[in-house]
């Protein structure tokens, strides 16, 4: 796939429900066994919903980066303004175009993006530890583990409902030069 085939923009709030759909389709669910980035096995329940996208998309701090592919919506993340560090988050890529080089594609337009829109020397991410093959795929974009530990927020399904005891994320950093 060629990054001349995707279009970015930031998402609107009619975007909701499609970027749900393709949020949960990308992490939960038999669908999201399609693609590698499923966490079907430990989290069953919701990723997110229409009121936590619109939340990101109202936030003038934030944006949902939208990836479009022939005018459907294929990929997306979220990016935080934290003073000299941006967040990344929410990132989901259709599970059917999953290993094709697209999630590399745009990872590289976000941290592009959050370096000449908000001058950030830092892009961070939370990743639930656990996630060895998510995390070492991070690590080959330049990410590093700090060993930086929050919990799991357990009992809130909004978040999704565990299927184990052990869950919880770790900050990984990566400086933009």
């Amino acid at each position: 796939m060629t990054a001349a085939a995707l279009t970015y923009r930031d998402a609107v709030p009619e975007d909701a429900d499609a970027l749900v759909s393709l949020i949960e389709s990308a992490y939960r669910g038999d669908t999201s066994r399609a693609g590698w980035t499923t966490e079907a096995d430990i989290l069953l329940g919701q990723r997110t919903d229409p009121e936590g996208v619109l939340a990101v998309v109202k936030d003038p701090d934030s944006r949902l980066l939208t990836v479009e592919r022939d005018g459907a919506i294929v990929a997306c993340c979220q990016l935080e303004h934290r003073g000299s560090a941006a967040y990344f988050g929410m990132f989901a890529v259709s599970p059917a175009l999953q290993g094709a080089g697209l999630g590399k594609q745009i990872i590289a337009e976000a941290e592009r993006r959050a370096r000449e829109t908000w001058g950030v020397r830092e892009m961070h991410m939370t990743v639930i530890s656990v996630r060895d093959e998510l995390i070492a795929w991070y690590e080959r974009r330049g990410y590093r583990r700090t060993g930086e530990m929050t919990p799991f927020p357990y009992g809130d399904e909004r978040f999704g409902v565990p299927q184990r005891p052990d869950l919880q994320f770790e900050l990984l950093v990566k400086p933009l030069a």
